[in-house]
């Protein structure tokens, strides 16, 4: 009975992990899942995709790892955030596909209630602002597209969930319509200051309660999962959206930790405690998690485009067959040349929230090439990082708390050694790298394993976070200082195209 099983439910896969009772990792699956792209802008998954593969792989998974039913004590879930889910409450079978967060079909929308002077509304409730990344105006979008959708959502017969939402009352049969706090804050139907779901932004939006989870701490009971599954019922006891998962991997219990999650993007979370703080520089302001019914609260930054640069310099300029090239690239770069890619190939995130802004680079010579490309684009995710912790500082000072000006980092480009230096030298600060690089799944083993009474609370668990590396700055301040003023004239010149 000493081992959790994980599932961290992506954007592009779903894997399943299994954790002993050394919070080691014993085994994983991975499947990956169908994209679908209707028209420009719009992104879509087949519910039953999502449900499929998180079950393929969670069999898998144990499989792997040689264990019976009896061995697995509960389940944690970790999943993508804001991506939205409306089914039948009694065939359990979806009305539309899910409409997923990088999907834009909803920016008219809100531009019409910006326009119509709802945003600080909508900010000081949710601490979100009106973007179509977010699930309310998704579910909006349902509701009115789909041919007596928003009837039936009246009379009850409709049921929305994020993809946690949505796992669970699959894995349950049905039985449990819940949600933790940090899905909940994620939607633009939450209030952060009340806890509870907002009727103010439910009318806003036209959206009937009685479609909404029930909403619970993070490590909480979640439900059993239905007997045939996995041979026996399994109980849920954990759930956090992802960054908020692989803040708790990364022990970022105190206020003034940070971390910094680095995959197809960049999602840096700043714990700032019990009270939110609202932001000035267009941060967000979410729950970083809930225990006890107690929430702690965090400023969030999202860069767009992190790892997807390196995938660019593979799939598009071809100049590199695998990431793993940059490093050695970057290395022989001309240290004369002075190339600066904003990687906008979708916009820019926070804190400029352009999303009409594309990408561009400065400074090319005659003698660019593969190196200097490289260079500048893994100095690009540095420098975007810097820009999120410089919004941050500004907008909270948790000098007072003692907690050190460390950022904690995971993700598939923290393998980078380079990439990792150059951030600590941008920065100007110490970058931590753990042992355990799968820090979301953990987050989600942590919380079912502390609820289950097997694995250590919050302060024993923060003793057994290890570190495989710290990068310390290197770089002269005079040369820090000149290359972020060049990549900021960058930004503002790019925007103003």
């Amino acid at each position: 009975m000493g081992h959790i099983l994980a599932i961290d439910q992506g954007t592009t896969s779903s894997r399943a992990m299994i954790f002993g009772p050394d919070m080691g990792i014993v085994a994983s699956a991975q499947e990956e899942f169908a994209q679908h792209y209707p028209r420009s802008g719009w992104v879509e998954h087949d519910p039953s995709d999502l449900w499929s593969t998180t079950a393929a792989t969670c069999r898998a998974a144990i499989e792997k790892a040689g264990l019976a039913p009896d061995d697995i004590a509960a389940i944690g879930i970790t999943n993508q955030r804001e991506t939205t889910v409306v089914w039948d409450r009694e065939t359990g079978r979806p009305v539309h596909n899910a409409i997923v967060w990088q999907d834009r079909r909803t920016a008219p929308l809100c531009d019409r209630l910006r326009d119509a002077g709802h945003e600080e509304t909508v900010t000081k409730r949710t601490g979100l602002l009106l973007d179509p990344y977010f699930s309310g105006t998704k579910l909006a979008w349902i509701l009115d597209h789909v041919d007596g959708a928003r009837d039936r959502a009246r009379r009850g017969e409709l049921l929305f969930g994020t993809v946690d939402t949505w796992l669970i009352w699959k894995l349950t049969g049905g039985a449990a319509h819940v949600t933790d706090a940090t899905n909940a804050c994620r939607t633009l139907l939450y209030d952060i200051h009340k806890g509870r779901w907002s009727t103010t932004m439910a009318g806003l939006l036209d959206i009937p309660m009685q479609m909404l989870p029930e909403i619970r701490d993070c490590a909480s009971d979640f439900g059993m999962t239905r007997p045939d599954l996995f041979g026996r019922p399994i109980p849920v006891l954990g759930v956090a959206g992802d960054q908020q998962a692989a803040t708790l991997g990364q022990a970022c219990f105190r206020p003034g930790m940070l971390k910094s999650t680095y995959g197809t993007g960049c999602f840096a979370l700043l714990n700032t405690g019990e009270a939110p703080v609202a932001s000035g520089n267009r941060l967000l302001t979410t729950v970083a998690y809930q225990l006890d019914g107690k929430r702690t609260f965090a400023l969030e930054g999202s860069i767009f485009i992190a790892g997807a640069v390196v995938q660019w310099l593979r799939d598009g300029l071809k100049i590199i067959r695998s990431a793993a090239e940059t490093h050695p690239l970057a290395e022989r770069a001309d240290p004369g040349q002075d190339v600066v890619l904003v990687p906008a190939f979708t916009g820019l995130g926070a804190p400029y929230w352009d999303a009409d802004c594309r990408g561009a680079i400065y400074g090319l010579t005659r003698g660019t090439g593969p190196e200097e490309l490289a260079r500048a684009a893994l100095e690009s995710v540095g420098y975007q990082t810097r820009d999120l912790l410089e919004a941050m500082h500004a907008d909270w000072d948790g000098t007072d708390t003692g907690a050190a000006a460390t950022l904690r980092v995971d993700g598939g480009m923290s393998a980078s050694d380079w990439a990792m230096q150059f951030l600590s030298d941008i920065i100007g600060a110490p970058v931590d790298r753990p042992r355990v690089l799968e820090t979301t799944a953990l987050g989600a083993a942590w919380l079912a394993g502390m609820r289950a009474g097997i694995w250590p609370d919050m302060d024993g668990f923060a003793e057994k976070w290890a570190i495989d590396r710290t990068f310390r700055p290197a770089m002269d301040d005079d040369v820090r200082a000149a290359k972020y003023a060049r990549w900021g004239r960058a930004v503002r010149a790019t925007m103003a195209v």
